[in-house]
C-alpha cells in the first residue's frame, strides 16, 4: 500500500472515532446540560436512567480515539496534548466530577446530598461540552506553533471568542441531541414537556451554528479558500442544515428514532464538513501556516500504520459490536425500579 493511502485511512478512522464519540457521549452531556431544567425528584432519576446503561461505555469511544491518534500521528497527539493541557485537565476534573455524580446521586435520600450532586452532573456536563467545543474552535481557528510543531501560545489565548463561540454552539448541539436522545426513552408527562424543548433547542442550535460560519468566513480565510475548491463541501453544509430542521419536523409527527437519527446525521455532516476544509491538516499553525501539522510530517512510519491498521480492523468492530448489543438490550423506555440510579 502506498504512502498516501494508510496515511488517509487513517485520517479518516480518527475522524469516524471522534464521530462516534460526539455522537454517543454528546447525548450523555445533553442530558446532563439539561438535568437542572426538571424540578421533580422522579423526574431527574428518570433521566439518570435513560443514560445509566451506556453512559460509560461510549466513552469508550474517547479512548479508542485518543489511542488511534497517538499510533498514527503522534506528533499531533503531542502538540494538542500538551498545548491544551490545562484545558484537558478542566476537561478531566469535569468528566471524574460527571461520572462521580451519576454514581453518588441517589445513594442517600437527603434533598441537600441529591441536589448537590445534581447540580454537580450538570455543571460538569456542561463544562465538558463547552471545552470540547472551545478545543475544537482553536483547531479550527488554528493554534501558534513553532518550526518544531511545539506550541508556543498560552491559556488565555485559547479563550479566544472564535473558539468560545464553537464551544457555546456545542453546548447547544448537545442540549439539542440529549433532548431528543430522552424524547425516546421517556414517555407521558415528561415527554411531552421535553419535546417542548425541542424546537427551542434546534432554533437556538442554528442561530449559533450560523453566527459561527459568518465567523469563519473571517478568521479562517485560509479554510474557506480550501473549501471554494472543494464545491461539494458546500453541499455537506446544506444537507446538514436540512438534517437539522428535519429533526423538529419528525419529533412534532412522534417519529423519535428518526429524530434521534437525524440528530445523529447532523453531527456526523458537521464532523465531514470539517473533515473536508481541514484535510490533509492535522493542526494549522496561525499565524505560521509554514508550521502547520499535516497526514504526512507528524505520522508514524508506513511499517507502525500498517500494523495499527490490522489492529484497529480486528478492534473496531468489537467496538462497534458491544456498543450495539448494549444499546439493543437496553432498547425502549426509561422504567424506574428498586434498582437504579
Amino acid at each position: 500500500m502506498h504512502l498516501p493511502d494508510l496515511n488517509i485511512i487513517w485520517f479518516l478512522l480518527v475522524g469516524i472515532l471522534f464521530t462516534g464519540y460526539a455522537i454517543l457521549d454528546g447525548f450523555d452531556f445533553g442530558v446532563g446540560i439539561l438535568h437542572l431544567f426538571v424540578k421533580k425528584d422522579e423526574d431527574r432519576r428518570f433521566l439518570l436512567n435513560s443514560i445509566g446503561p451506556v453512559w460509560d461505555g461510549n466513552e469508550v469511544w474517547l479512548v479508542t480515539g485518543g489511542g488511534a491518534l497517538f499510533a498514527a500521528f503522534p506528533g499531533a497527539y503531542a502538540t494538542v496534548f500538551s498545548g491544551f493541557y490545562d484545558a484537558f485537565m478542566l476537561l478531566l476534573a469535569a468528566l471524574i466530577f460527571r461520572a462521580v455524580s451519576i454514581e453518588f446521586r441517589s445513594k442517600e435520600p437527603g434533598r441537600f446530598w441529591r441536589q448537590a450532586w445534581d447540580i454537580a452532573f450538570s455543571v460538569a456536563s456542561f463544562l465538558a461540552a463547552l471545552l470540547i467545543g472551545i478545543a475544537m474552535g482553536n483547531i479550527t481557528r488554528g493554534i501558534p506553533l513553532d518550526p518544531q510543531g511545539d506550541f508556543v501560545g498560552t491559556f488565555i489565548g485559547l479563550l479566544n471568542p472564535y473558539s468560545l463561540l464553537l464551544g457555546v454552539t456545542v453546548v447547544a448541539l448537545f442540549a439539542m441531541h440529549g433532548a431528543i436522545f430522552l424524547v425516546l426513552k421517556t414517555e407521558g408527562e415528561l415527554q411531552a414537556t421535553i419535546k417542548g424543548w425541542v424546537p427551542k433547542l434546534i432554533a437556538v442550535f442554528l442561530a449559533l451554528f450560523i453566527v459561527f460560519n459568518i465567523a469563519t468566513l473571517f478568521e479562517c480565510p485560509d479554510l474557506v479558500a480550501v473549501m471554494l475548491t472543494r464545491p461539494y463541501g458546500f453541499i455537506v453544509l446544506a444537507l446538514d442544515i436540512l438534517a437539522a430542521l428535519s429533526i423538529g419536523f419528525m419529533t412534532a409527527r412522534g417519529y423519535e428514532f428518526g429524530s434521534f437519527l437525524m440528530s445523529s446525521l447532523t453531527m456526523v455532516l458537521l464532523m465531514a464538513v470539517l473533515g473536508l476544509s481541514y484535510f490533509p491538516h492535522m493542526v494549522i499553525s496561525m499565524p505560521d501556516p509554514g508550521n502547520s501539522l499535516t497526514i504526512y510530517n507528524c505520522a508514524s512510519s508506513q511499517k507502525t500504520l500498517g500494523y495499527m491498521l490490522i489492529i484497529a480492523i480486528i478492534g473496531v468492530p468489537i467496538v462497534l459490536a458491544y456498543t450495539v448489543s448494549i444499546y439493543w438490550i437496553f432498547r425502549g423506555k426509561t422504567r424506574l425500579g428498586h434498582v437504579g440510579y
